[in-house]
């Protein structure tokens, strides 16, 4: 077995064990891949409680879990790096058998509550949400690139869901992304309105700041995979360019920091900086303006992050060093 550390808060989390087997499929690396899916499937899997059938978001290094309840990212990650396994390496047996297994997730993921009797991750209208039992969501989970090949790996009853969710999610991110900006919150309501508890999620998640970073790269690529010829293309590279020319107009000692959704700039310095560097270079997968090639340029110029909090930004650098660079493919 192996596992991705997030080395800020020193745990194994679905995000990651789900991102280092996509990044294991996209660099042809089988074994990582498997021992990856080896550690969520002995130590992350729910075999009982009302989150059976779904994975534990945190679990300690050693094995143990931290919380019985699931990320919804987590689960979405997983089941297409099992299609693009499945495609690239064929299927073996039991927890190897790649296409089964990503299959039945998918379904539990839908219909849940008629399965298990818990909660379903994607909401009546085809959305997402931010934990299974609670109604608003994060659009950084927002990846309707992806559902159009869960449409096409599925189980057959379950297509016109996942056909609904791909359309959903792209009408949702378009109410999410600040018109001007680009930017969009961490947590929203499901008219991607900035959610505000404040108080029971360890501060604000309405501003732009660290899960936020994701939704402008996951338009990128969902531009590359998908939308490069449609209404929604037009609305990615819109948005693409916004983005870019909000940080590229920022002053240098204020480029980095944190944002409403609407630009005002904030107290306080990115905890990921380098992840955002990234994030506003994979943009340029979509955008056409004149801040596309620079941006790239500061990605390509800006090392790996070291120290406690490499974790996050580093699995963002390389997603945006394969998309940049061709290599984040549909398999």
């Amino acid at each position: 077995m192996g596992y991705l550390v997030d080395t800020g808060n020193h745990d194994t989390r679905t995000e990651g064990i789900s991102y280092g087997m996509m990044m294991s499929v996209q660099l042809d690396k089988k074994k990582e891949f498997d021992q990856l899916w080896n550690w969520a499937m002995t130590n992350m899997y729910l075999n009982d409680g009302e989150n059976k059938g779904y994975f534990a978001w945190s679990v300690d290094p050693n094995g143990t879990k931290n919380d019985n309840g699931p990320a919804p990212d987590g689960e979405e990650y997983f089941a297409m790096a099992l299609i693009f396994a499945s495609h690239r390496w064929g299927d073996g047996e039991g927890i190897y058998n790649y296409n089964e297994r990503a299959k039945e997730l998918l379904k539990v993921c839908l219909h849940h509550e008629e399965i298990y009797g818990g909660h379903n991750m994607w909401n009546e209208d085809g959305l997402i949400k931010f934990v299974p039992s609670l109604e608003f969501t994060d659009p950084s989970y927002y990846l309707p690139h992806f559902y159009d090949l869960f449409a096409e790996n599925c189980y057959e009853e379950d297509k016109p869901l996942w056909k609904k969710a791909a359309a959903a999610s792209r009408e949702f991110l378009k109410t999410a992304c600040h018109p001007k900006t680009g930017l969009s919150p961490e947590y929203s309501y499901y008219n991607g309105k900035p959610y505000p508890d404040h108080e029971n999620f360890g501060g604000r998640h309405d501003w732009f700041y660290s899960d936020a970073y994701r939704t402008i790269a996951n338009i990128g690529l969902d531009y590359e995979w998908a939308d490069k010829d449609t209404e929604f293309g037009k609305w990615c590279r819109q948005t693409a360019n916004n983005l870019q020319e909000f940080f590229s107009n920022l002053p240098v000692e204020k480029n980095r920091g944190i944002y409403e959704i609407d630009g005002t700039i904030l107290e306080g310095k990115a905890l990921h900086p380098v992840g955002l560097t990234a994030t506003i270079a994979q943009a340029s997968l979509a955008a056409d303006g004149k801040y596309a090639i620079p941006a790239v340029e500061e990605f390509w110029n800006t090392p790996l992050r070291t120290g406690d909090r490499r974790y996050y930004d580093n699995c963002l650098y390389l997603f945006a060093m394969l998309a940049l660079s061709g290599n984040y493919r549909i398999w």
